[in-house]
């Protein structure tokens, strides 16, 4: 997969694409990031890339021309790559979207700044526009690895086990259950007998029901419309189904 990153702070992405999993995805060549200055596309002798807003208020908007020019410049050759603007008003970046996103050949991520950017460039050149969350930030450039980081991992090879994608928060519909490790017994607090068993159909069984109690108490709105079978069977059984 290929990604091209527009965005105004390109330093900004200096670890994430040198550093933990996603270093490594880009060492072994399964995605390959490219981080593009919008800067560099600006015709002002100043390199400028914003102005005040038509209408008055206050901030300044990003202009249409650098980043018209720049998404141009990451396209050519590739014009079915798909555009992404980041964006406070964009819709909700999911684990859903994330699964989406893998099966793209070319992604083009805009990295938005100040009060936003022309109209005219999301009309002509961007196809979605995603949000990470209702709050505001400085920057595009944070959404911009999360979209990355989500992403990339769904991809063949950049995780070591497939099994890690299958077992975790937001697959069937669940937060993840509860994890242990060693010791079995810490400052006196046990792992629960059940995981140290071996019975691998009571242990299955134990981390549905967390995985139930969890998602209750934590995210009651991920089970709204979501039918709690006795089988696992249905929505929440916890299989991927991205």
């Amino acid at each position: 997969m290929k990604i091209d990153i527009l965005t105004l702070f390109p330093e900004m992405f200096d670890s994430l694409l040198c550093s933990s999993i996603i270093g490594k995805a880009v060492e072994k060549g399964i995605i390959q990031v490219n981080i593009v200055n919008i800067r560099d596309f600006s015709r002002d002798k100043h390199r400028r890339v914003d102005h005040y807003p038509y209408g008055g208020g206050a901030g300044m908007v990003m202009m249409p021309q650098p980043i018209y020019n720049a998404i141009a410049s990451v396209k050519e050759g590739c014009p079915e790559a798909l555009v992404i603007l980041t964006s406070p008003r964009g819709k909700p970046f999911v684990q859903q979207k994330a699964a989406t996103l893998s099966r793209q050949g070319h992604l083009v991520i805009v990295c938005g700044h100040y009060e936003g950017v022309d109209q005219r460039v999301i009309d002509s050149m961007v196809d979605e526009e995603i949000s990470i969350g209702d709050y505001v930030l400085t920057g595009g450039e944070l959404p911009a690895m999360v979209i990355v980081d989500a992403v990339a991992r769904l991809l063949p090879g950049v995780i070591g086990s497939l099994k890690s994608l299958e077992e975790e928060s937001f697959t069937g519909g669940l937060l993840e259950y509860p994890q242990y490790t060693r010791p079995a017994e810490f400052m006196g607090m046990k792992v629960p007998e059940v995981l140290l068993s071996g019975d691998h159909k009571r242990i299955e069984e134990w981390r549905r029901e967390r995985a139930i109690e969890t998602t209750k108490a934590l995210r009651p709105d991920l089970l709204e419309g979501c039918s709690l079978t006795d089988d696992g069977e249905g929505p929440l059984k916890g299989k991927n189904k991205l």
